[in-house]
């Protein structure tokens, strides 16, 4: 089985509110990193919406999958790629929103994620998901994470223990905390030994909310293997699946970990 491949990170600002103003350029970006060459492309949190369009979550939510999905469906059956991102997800109970994110592959639509650790108002927004889902791709297994989680360290060791190889992260990520998201990914990369692909906003949504791009792709040993500088940007990277059991070799805190403890601690 191959062990060598390319994945992309996808920075994107968005037109709030506007799905197909959004969606079009979502798929330019997503052409351009498939003409360099990648097979697992990450967009942003929320990107066919923006973000901060609260007044409005319900008229904008939509199955998972449904007419968004459908739409990267074909993208992903013609180029045969993967997709992951996150959207706004309307389920069977009325009312309730989740913040979902998602992943299609050459196949269709394999499955969703939805975030389980909410950010300040998003409390009131969206319903809490309740699973760590791993996704198999058929050449590397992936887990989803979305945004604020990327500073919580038992999702990523939860799927990571699950047999994840890449975590990818849809964000909308805040520029006022960028610190936290310089170390956050990469830490949360090292002590795992995955590759993690973290796809963040750009721009600003109602003239306060400023987001702080920074997206990258970073290595199991928290290497920033590529990283966006522009609003909107494609970064590309070559991803070993044989430097994961290297690196977990070379520190070894999966062995180390004593899961009979860790087990007691959230009880």
């Amino acid at each position: 089985m191959r062990h060598i491949f390319k994945a992309a990170a996808i920075q994107m600002d968005c037109v709030l509110g506007d799905k197909d103003a959004n969606m079009a350029k979502a798929i330019r970006l997503v052409q351009e990193a498939v003409d360099r060459g990648a097979e697992l492309i990450v967009l942003p949190e929320l990107f066919n919406t923006g973000y901060r369009v609260e007044e409005r979550d319900r008229e904008l939510a939509e199955s998972i999958p449904g007419e968004t999905i459908a739409l990267l469906e074909t993208i992903c059956r013609r180029d045969r790629i993967h997709i992951a991102g996150s959207l706004l997800e309307k389920c069977n109970v009325s009312g309730i929103i989740y913040d979902t994110a998602f992943l299609v592959g050459p196949d269709g639509w394999i499955g969703s994620y939805r975030k389980t650790h909410l950010w300040d108002k998003e409390n009131i927004r969206f319903a809490k998901g309740s699973s760590f889902p791993v996704f198999d791709l058929g050449f590397a297994r992936l887990g989803l994470q979305i945004c604020y989680e990327i500073g919580f360290p038992e999702g990523a060791r939860s799927l990571t223990l699950q047999g994840a190889d890449i975590i990818a992260i849809p964000s909308a990520f805040g520029k006022e905390r960028d610190y936290a998201w310089d170390l956050a990914s990469r830490a949360r990369a090292l002590e795992n030994g995955v590759y993690l692909i973290a796809s963040n906003r750009s721009g600003i949504e109602r003239g306060e909310t400023e987001f702080g791009g920074r997206s990258r792709i970073v290595d199991p040993a928290g290497h920033v293997l590529a990283e966006a500088k522009q609003p909107d940007e494609v970064v590309v990277a070559e991803l070993d699946l044989e430097f994961i059991a290297v690196q977990r070799t070379r520190i070894p805190y999966l062995r180390d970990l004593n899961r009979p403890l860790m087990r007691t601690l959230y009880d």
